[in-house]
Parts: structure tokens; sequence; C-alpha cells
């Protein structure tokens, strides 16, 4: 569940950030209030994911693949340029995101595999 609450965080996070955009610098008030309901609910949604996930993880991957996604919406919606540069740059986004999480996951297993050991090691001992 932690997985859809933090893609649910990082659409609200994009979202409000077009809105951003949209919002001329604040002087639309109904673009900046949607905004800011947007940027909290972000917030909220990655909150709840940090009950059950590490917070590098979830930061990495919150503001990783929200960057990702701005620069295809903003090429998408506002017809910002694309260049190679830019499309080299979103891979590796994406690869250091998926590389983190098989990292992070790796980690938490041998923490796992070391608590078990321990433990029959301390009741061993008893």
């Amino acid at each position: 569940m932690c997985w859809i609450w933090l893609l649910a965080a990082i659409l609200l996070e994009v979202i409000a950030t077009l809105l951003l955009k949209l919002s001329d610098g604040f002087t639309r008030i109904g673009t900046t209030a949607a905004m800011a309901i947007c940027y909290l609910g972000s917030f909220y949604l990655m909150a709840m994911s940090l009950r059950q996930m590490e917070v590098g993880t979830v930061y990495a991957v919150w503001s990783a693949l929200g960057t990702a996604l701005v620069v295809v919406a903003g090429i998408l919606f506002f017809r910002e340029s694309m260049t190679a540069m830019k499309a080299v740059s979103i891979m590796l986004i994406i690869v250091g995101v998926i590389s983190l999480n098989v990292s992070s996951r790796r980690e938490k297993r041998e923490n796992d595999s070391q608590r078990a050991v321990m433990a029959a090691v301390d009741e061993t001992n008893r």
C-alpha cells in the first residue's frame, strides 16, 4: 500500500507544479488554491508512505520521478524543448531510482538475515 501512497503523492506533486506555472506568479487565485491543495495532499501521501518505507528511498523516488514527469509534461503541455540531453537525463534519473530501490531492498534483506542470526545466537546462549 505504501507504494500506492507514494505514486499518488508523485502525481499530486506533478499536478501542483503544473498549476504553479499556470498560476502566473500567484495572480490567479483559483489556480493558486488548487496548487496549494495538491502540494498539501502530496506531502500528506508522502508521509503515509514514510510509515513503511525508508526516507531516502521515498524522497529519491518522489523527487526523481516527479522531476522526470514534470519535464515530460512541460514538453507535452507547454511546448518546452526536448533535447537529447534531456532524454538522457530522464533515463539516468529513472536508472538511479531503480538502482536505489534495488540496493535498499538488498540491504533490508541482509539486515533481516543478520537479525535472525543474532536472535538464534541469543536464544542458544540462554
